[in-house]
């Protein structure tokens, strides 16, 4: 499907195909539900709570309510929406990276700098061989992934050109985190993921961002997400350039960085070197 296409069509007609309905305030479908009315907290996002919290078995009653959050989440982002996730680092705001107006929404409503890259978000180490020009050993991935960070590789010609126009290069992500693997293998295609703040202010924990909320169509509320006590907690992920063969660059510390670099270079012998990305 085109990025064009993808951005087109009313949202309630494709929410109205995935199934989705809004029954009387307080009710509830499964174990998903909508924050009680009259007083949501606050206008123009639906708010959809994760049943239980981490990996949700398949045969788990809780399974029904769980598939309901990610079809719902797909459909907005097919429509050409940003979504508010759950992470395993923080949450983040989610739109197809195939969807140049999606994009723009993003960088528009959290009042970040064009010149700054967004991530994308992929299901599965397989996929990323199909965005990015892997330089490195199928085992260091895997070993990386999924988890708490971002690699930062050589793009291929599959992304959306107006995704990170400015640099031959791309920050994959493939979250520690069941919904959010779950959430990237239903869409089938890309996504890019920034954090869910404003540019200035604090990283988010919880759903604790309703400024934003009146600009997003969904969120997603999976919880607290770590203690929330330690500064490590809003650190994000760590960021690494492995775009150079033999060498890795840390653009950003983040919540993992000693186990990171442990692997790179005791397990892999790459060598420490500058980076530029951001």
């Amino acid at each position: 499907m085109s990025p064009a296409r993808r951005c087109r069509g009313m949202r309630a007609a494709v929410a109205a195909s995935v199934g989705l309905s809004e029954g009387p305030a307080g009710s509830r479908s499964g174990r998903l539900f909508r924050p009680p009315s009259p007083a949501p907290a606050a206008p123009g996002a639906r708010l959809l709570r994760l049943p239980g919290s981490g990996a949700v078995q398949a045969a788990s009653p809780e399974r029904a309510g769980w598939t309901e959050a990610l079809r719902a989440a797909v459909a907005e982002l097919r429509a050409g929406a940003v979504v508010a996730v759950p992470t395993d680092t923080l949450y983040g705001l989610a739109c197809a990276a195939s969807c140049s107006a999606a994009l723009r929404a993003v960088y528009r409503l959290k009042g970040r700098s064009e010149a700054k890259p967004l991530a994308v978000c992929l299901g599965r180490v397989a996929d990323v061989y199909r965005y990015c020009r892997v330089r490195v050993p199928e085992g260091l991935l895997k070993d990386l992934l999924p988890g708490p960070v971002t690699l930062v590789m050589e793009r291929s010609e599959e992304l959306n050109k107006d995704l990170n126009p400015f640099t031959p290069l791309v920050g994959i992500r493939i979250p520690d985190h069941a919904f959010m693997q779950d959430l990237a293998q239903m869409f089938e295609g890309p996504l890019a993921l920034t954090s869910a703040n404003l540019s200035s202010q604090a990283s988010s924990l919880n759903v604790e961002f309703q400024d934003l909320w009146p600009q997003l169509s969904l969120v997603i509320d999976g919880g607290q997400i770590g203690d929330g006590q330690s500064p490590e907690c809003r650190l994000g992920s760590t960021v690494v350039d492995l775009s150079v063969p033999g060498k890795f660059g840390i653009i950003r510390p983040g919540c993992a960085l000693e186990s990171t670099t442990a692997i790179l270079q005791q397990k892999y012998g790459l060598l420490p070197s500058h980076a530029s990305y951001l």
